[in-house]
């Protein structure tokens, strides 16, 4: 497995508050959160980049995406809405080179897309 700080958190060498576990994934607090809820959804198969999928891997991304939904309809703000992000190498936002969904709530968040 990588190196990486999310693959450190996979294997319980660094402390996370994990929300969520199966086999296929894990699920965390982001630790510099930018919404009231801030959760990391992230494979446990190396996949450094969204650009890195594989056709054979697209289940991967589905899985992401519906423990995120899951997540947010258990929690009780699915009724509300949920933002889904995923950043793709430095011009993206990327700063963790194993792909990752961020999942934000909690609160209105507004217009998406406007270039800094």
């Amino acid at each position: 497995m990588a190196d990486t700080l999310f693959h450190k958190i996979i294997r319980r060498e660094i402390p996370a508050t994990i929300v969520y576990e199966d086999e296929h994934l894990i699920a965390f607090n982001d630790i510099a959160p930018q919404a009231p809820v801030h959760v990391l959804f992230v494979p446990k198969v190396d996949i450094a980049t969204l650009n890195d999928v594989q056709p054979s891997q697209a289940e991967i991304l589905g899985r992401l995406h519906v423990a995120a939904a899951n997540y947010a309809k258990q929690q009780g703000f699915a009724e509300d809405g949920y933002r889904v992000v995923m950043n793709c190498n430095g011009h993206g936002g990327q700063t963790v080179f194993q792909i990752h969904l961020h999942l934000l709530a909690g609160a209105p968040l507004g217009r998406f897309g406007t270039p800094k």
